[in-house]
Order: structure tokens, then sequence, then C-alpha cells
């Protein structure tokens, strides 16, 4: 693998250390613990194993023989081994987590930058698959590949130490013997696993992506005959990921084959080496047992690459494809600048194109609107009006031309409701709301009684996309949001639509309470009971202004009539 492959990791390291230094070292050292504890377990027992073989062997020697000492300290050795193993489990496992929820606000972030998550938008289950699975394949980054790897060369080195004690060229000997085959091994695992492992995850991702689009999609496949051809590609899609995975399973039993020799050579040179030793009278019996026995330990921790170096190919690619948005600047998106004074709102001479179509969605556009003032964007769908609520919004940004806005809170078209509580879901307008401030805006948007008859109240769960509530009462929800924000410009995209008569006109009628109170509101419609409250309309037309007539002019209540009526 070359170098620059391993470049994208360097923004998900950096997260890592950023997130949860201490607890990642502290795992990290509790890893250690747990390996060179499993070392000296072995090693002592396998001393006094032989020490008390040989001192059994005459009446004086077995009496004088301390059994108390090396019993304690294998009892000792045991209970911390055990202790470390679970502390460690349980340190790495949550420092690990909370990273990756960590990494997955990094990337909503990310993906929040104008065009940022556009080209994946168009194919919703590649983005699903950014956010779970590429996020969840970067566990192994930090639990198999970079605490394992420094765990071995920490068991490699205190081997040479302990083996030094007894013959510094038998520890050296050893120590090159167990830590350049240890790391050789799975570096050439994962050098070659890495084109299997990168076609698994393409594979996955297009039996996933295949799967939802037959199961979503089954009654139009069926009425145009596509059934069996879909059919075809989630089967070809499966026939890959099954072909990859035979592959990293016959590179994985290679690189057990490969450490099991070399576990058998390294034992056998011990102990020859040992029983010379032994025989010379440099080292007692015991002695010689212990050393065998440290080196067979000290090559567990190497063995346990292998997995890390399976992985490393999948890990690679969701780094390379992650990287990107977690170096995006922080709050990433377009940022209008401040308006004139006076004003709330100002689009000068503005032109903005979305990517891969010739005409521009806003051309040359030029609006101002004042402080306080209700506008209303009018025209027929397409004609540029959410184009310009997103630019005012700071979600895209212009080709060319400025734009200026205060602080802004936009109530899009669909109301966006997560699988949470209603707290959750209210909290992400204002996360530092409280239970007061929250009722008070479930009250200003008429769900307060409802809520407060719940339950569980705010604490009540919502199902996907809000299900426990009525489309009336999730829309109520959103504008909730909207006023829990309380900035002085609010910006609306059809707030009423799919809403019955009566519950559109109550949510107008309590937004335009909330904006009356020196607010700014620009909403953008094509239904008249949204547009009645503005004091201007601005007629939208193939991204320019056509018309702007003023409340009390002929031309407003024409504009008015024109509308799709209640």
């Amino acid at each position: 693998m070359s170098s620059g492959k391993f470049s994208s990791l360097g923004p998900v390291i950096r997260l890592f250390w950023r997130e949860r230094r201490g607890g990642l070292m502290a795992g990290a050292a509790l890893s250690a613990a747990t390996v060179l504890a499993g070392i000296a377990l072995l090693g002592v027992s396998g001393w006094f194993v032989t020490a008390a073989a040989i001192a059994g062997l005459t009446t004086a020697t077995a009496l004088a023989f301390d059994v108390f000492a090396p019993s304690a300290a294998i009892r000792f050795l045991a209970l911390s081994r055990t202790a470390a193993r679970y502390f460690e489990r349980l340190q790495t496992h949550d420092a690990t987590l909370r990273v990756l929820a960590g990494l997955r606000v990094s990337l909503f972030k990310g993906f929040a930058a104008p065009g940022a998550a556009k080209a994946l938008a168009l194919r919703p289950a590649r983005l699903l698959f950014r956010l779970t699975a590429d996020v969840d394949a970067l566990d192994s980054l930090y639990l198999r590949v970079l605490v394992p790897g420094v765990v071995a060369v920490i068991a490699g080195l205190v081997t040479i130490a302990a083996l030094g004690a007894l013959s510094w060229p038998l520890a050296f000997a050893v120590g090159a013997a167990i830590v350049i085959p240890g790391l050789a091994i799975p570096a050439l695992s994962a050098r070659f696993a890495e084109k299997p492992a990168r076609r698994r995850a393409h594979a996955q991702e297009a039996l996933r992506a295949r799967t939802v689009d037959l199961v979503a999609g089954q009654s139009e496949l069926a009425f145009a005959g596509g059934l069996p051809d879909q059919r075809a590609r989630v089967s070809a899609a499966d026939t890959r990921e099954h072909a990859s995975d035979l592959a990293l399973n016959r590179i994985e039993t290679n690189a057990g084959f490969g450490f099991d020799i070399i576990t058998a050579l390294i034992l056998s040179g011990v102990l020859l080496a040992g029983a010379a030793l032994a025989s010379a009278g440099t080292v007692t019996a015991p002695l010689a047992a212990l050393a065998l026995l440290i080196a067979f330990a000290a090559l567990e921790p190497f063995a346990s690459l292998r997995r890390g170096a399976m992985e490393l190919g999948r890990t690679l690619l969701a780094a390379r494809r992650l990287s990107p948005r977690l170096d995006a600047e922080p709050g990433g998106r377009f940022q209008p600048s401040a308006p004139k004074p006076g004003e709330a709102l100002a689009l000068d001479n503005v032109t903005m194109r979305y990517e891969g179509r010739s005409r521009a969605a806003v051309s040359n556009l030029s609006l101002a609107v004042k402080t306080g003032e209700k506008v209303a964007l009018i025209g027929a769908s397409g004609a540029g009006k959410s184009s310009i609520m997103a630019l005012l919004a700071g979600e895209s940004a212009p080709a060319s031309g400025h734009v200026a806005s205060l602080d802004a809170t936009i109530l899009s078209q669909r109301t966006e409701l997560f699988q949470d509580s209603l707290r959750a879901n209210l909290k992400i307008a204002a996360p530092a709301a409280d239970d007061d401030a929250m009722m008070a805006a479930l009250d200003a948007a008429g769900l307060g009684e409802t809520v407060r008859a719940l339950p569980e109240g705010l604490d009540t769960d919502l199902g996907e996309q809000g299900i426990g509530l009525s489309g009336g009462q999730s829309r109520r929800l959103a504008l909730a949001r909207l006023l829990l924000r309380d900035t002085p410009v609010f910006l609306l995209d059809e707030p009423t639509e799919g809403l019955d008569g009566k519950t559109a006109r109550d949510v107008m009628s309590r937004i335009n309470a909330r904006a009356s109170e020196g607010r700014t509101l620009l909403v953008a419609t094509h239904i008249r009971r949204e547009a009645e409250i503005a004091d201007r309309l601005l007629v939208i037309e193939r991204g320019r202004i056509i018309s702007a007539p003023k409340r009390g002019e002929p031309g407003f209540d024409a504009a008015l009539a024109a509308l799709r009526p209640d």
C-alpha cells in the first residue's frame, strides 16, 4: 500500500484524538496491561510447574521449595489479567462508540455545506451507507489496527527484555523472529486483502441499494416488466459479495497458516536454545521453561493483527469517502453577509445555477426586504421561489452577486421529524432550551395542550418520520421549532402545503401573530391563504421578479386572485 492511500486516515485520526484522547489512551494502556499480564502469567506458571516437578524429586528439596510466593503471583496475575481485560473492553468500546457518535455529527455538518451531498442525495441508499456502514467500518482503525499494533510491539520489546535476563543473544534472536514476521504477515495480508475488501464494500453497497429499489419499487417494476432484470441485478451484487468473502477467507487462512509455521519454528528454536543453556548450566530448567512460554505468549498479540489486516482495505475506503466531509470548514454552509441598516434581507444581482443544469434557477435577481416587512414570493412550481429561500438561508451559494440577511430560520416544505422524543426533536432548533421554553413554543404553535395530555409529555417517543402525530400536528411541531429559534427573520417555504383548510388558517394566523412582533417574514407560496398576510407580493417567473405589487395597489388583489384558493 502506498503512503498516499493512508493520507485519508489523517482527518479520522485527528477526530479520534480530539474527541476522546484520554479514553483512547486509557484503553490502549489497559490492552497492553492485559497482554503483559497474560505473558507473565503463562511464563510464571510454566516456571512454577517445572520448578515444582524438579523440587519433588527429593524430600529435602520438596520441603524447602516455597510454593506460596509463586502461587500468589499466579493468582495476582490471573485476577489482574481478567480485570484489565474487562476494563479494557469497557473503555475501548465506550471511547470508540463516543467517537463514532461525534463522527456522525461532524459528517452531518460536512454534508450540510452547499452542494456537499447533492450527488449523494440523488442516490439516498448511498448516502445512508456513508452515514452507517462507512462510519461503522472506522471502528476497526482503533480497535483492530492501532491498539493491537502498538500492543504487539510493546509485547515484543518486553519479551526481549525478559529473555535478556537469561541470554541477550537469545533475546534478540527471538525478538527479531517474533516482531519481524509478526508485523510482516499482517502487512502482506492487508496488501493482498485491500482489493477484495474494497470489492466487498462496493458489492455490499450495491446489494443494499438494489434490494431497497426492488422492495420499494416492486409495483412499478412489475407493471413495467422489470422485476426479472432487477432480481438479476440483486443476484449479481450478491455473487460479487460472496466472491469477495471467499477471497478474504483464503487470505486470512494463509495468514493463519503463516503464523502457525512461525510459531512452530520460534518455539522449536527457543526449546533447543533453552535446552542448550540448561545443559551448559547457564540457566536452570525452570527458567528455560519460562523462556519458552514467554515466547509462546508473546506471539498471541501479533496473531490478533490478522483481523485488522483483513478489514484495513475496507477502513481505508471508508476513510477516503468520509475524509473530505471531515475536512470541511466548521459550519461549512454559505454565510450571507449583514444587510444595510433598516434592511433584513437583500439580494443584489444574484445568479444561481444547480449543478448539471444549463438554465439558471435565479437570474440576475435583486430584491430588498425591510425590517419587519412581510413579503410573499409567488409563482408557479419551478419558478425559483425555493431557490431564493435557499440562498437567503445559506443553504445554497450564489454563482455571482451578493446575498445579505439577518439571522434567519427556515421552515421548509417537508416536515423533518426524527425517531426520537418530542423533546429531542425540539432541541434540534435550540439545544439549550428548557422545558418551559419548549412548552411556550408548543403553546404558540397550538400543540401545547396536546402534549400536556400525553402520558409522557415531552418525553413521548415518535416513530419514523413523526409517526404518532397527524399531518397537522407534525407541521405544528415544526412551527414550534421555528418559534423556539426566535430569530429576526422567518423564511417559510409553502408552510401549510398538505394541511386541511382549518388547520392551515390556524397555522398561518399563529405565524402572522409572531411576525407582527417586529420580525421579518418571507413566504414562498402558490396558495392564496399563505400570501394574504403579506404586505408585498413578489411575482417570480423563470428566476426573475416580473412584478412587485404592494397591499392597496390594484395589482395586489389581482395577484392574490390568481393564486390557488384554499
